[in-house]
């Protein structure tokens, strides 16, 4: 079992400590509704070490990953971030992934920390292009900082102003490390990445200065657990929850970074037959007023008639609703439409919703 440079961080803590990804990870420190309020509301911190980075460099970096990737990465320009997916000929997916584009000739590639092996063998297996490709997922340390003070937490620890837009990155000098600094994550709030190499020691001193820095602000460690439900009233997609090599982006709602336009990517031809022939199922947003706690797999009913599964499922902390993302058949799928979550053969009334539950 891997340990970040975090781990003794966790522990000193007194953070609920589980296996995920090979990794032991802080799933909780105080409660989860209350880490994820500080999210909401103030700051948190989340290690995200586990995280795959995987870079690619060469004369044709960029055909590369445009052929493994379902966006058009022709637009990107140097310190930008880019939302993804890459795509199996079928049109099941791969992974969904942030493209970071580096430089002319190089880009980071980061995935997720379950899928890391399955990505980069199947990156290696597809390279035509003659492209290096370097699995550094070990060398790097991931902190995500989340939330409205974000900004204000981390202007503390450098001289460089941080105005970074949304889904662009720099490079820069923060606590005395250099790393690279992008607003992005996974929460829906103002947030920042930092990714950067260095011992236990050189990781534990950020951790102890960003907890300083944010001190006034009430910053507050996050485990996993918060990670999801945040995710979740944003209505962001988990892989092996609610996309996976059985899904397409097309159902899972991710048409908006599936250019098919693009001359060549890999599962192109399914998707476009795929789209041709009419969807079959939607990824869709549920919400209810019961008092039910909806969990993946549960089925989503009309008339005692199951319509589609719930794929990831909480309460949400900020609305107290029962909250769900579910595949449903696709007459059944239009905003509005009145259905069931069914558990234990009981039917409980929901209704279909627009993302995100919880606007900022």
């Amino acid at each position: 079992m891997k340990r970040t440079k975090f781990y003794n961080a966790h522990k000193n803590l007194g953070a609920k400590i589980v296996e995920f990804a090979g990794y032991e990870m802080p799933i909780q420190y105080s409660s989860i509704i209350a880490e994820h309020k500080a999210v909401r509301n103030s700051v948190g911190v989340f290690d995200v070490s586990h995280m795959g980075e995987v870079f690619v460099k060469g004369k044709f970096a960029l055909d590369f990953v445009q052929y493994i990737t379902t966006n058009d990465v022709s637009k990107l320009s140097s310190e930008r971030v880019q939302y993804s997916a890459m795509c199996y000929e079928d049109g099941g997916i791969v992974d969904d992934l942030l493209v970071y584009k580096i430089a002319d000739d190089e880009f980071m590639l980061v995935i997720n920390a379950s899928n890391t092996d399955k990505d980069f063998a199947w990156m290696q297996q597809n390279n035509s292009f003659n492209v290096e490709l370097k699995n550094l997922s070990d060398e790097y340390s991931l902190l995500a900082v989340q939330g409205p003070f974000s900004q204000k937490t981390l202007q503390k620890l450098t001289d460089t102003p941080i105005t970074l837009e949304y889904y662009h990155f720099t490079n820069l000098n923060l606590a005395g490390i250099d790393m690279l600094i992008s607003r992005t994550g996974y929460t829906g709030e103002l947030g920042y990445e930092l990714y950067f190499k260095g011992d236990e020691k050189t990781a534990l001193d950020l951790w102890d200065k960003l907890f300083e820095a944010g001190k006034e602000f009430n910053i507050q460690p996050a485990g996993l657990a918060a990670r999801d439900s945040l995710r979740l009233e944003m209505g962001f997609c988990l892989y092996g929850n609610d996309i996976d090599q059985t899904t397409n982006p097309l159902e899972a709602g991710l048409g908006w970074i599936t250019k098919l336009a693009q001359p060549k990517f890999i599962g192109k031809e399914s998707l476009l037959k795929i789209k041709e022939n009419g969807l079959t199922r939607k990824l869709v947003a549920i919400i209810s007023d019961e008092k039910i706690f909806p969990r993946h797999g549960y089925d989503i009913s009309v008339n005692n008639n199951k319509i589609g599964t719930v794929t990831s499922g909480t309460v949400s902390p900020m609305l107290d609703k029962p909250i769900a993302l579910a595949y449903v058949d696709i007459k059944y799928a239009e905003i509005g439409t009145e259905v069931n979550f069914l558990i234990r053969g009981k039917e409980s009334a929901a209704k279909i919703v627009r993302l995100p539950f919880v606007t900022r």
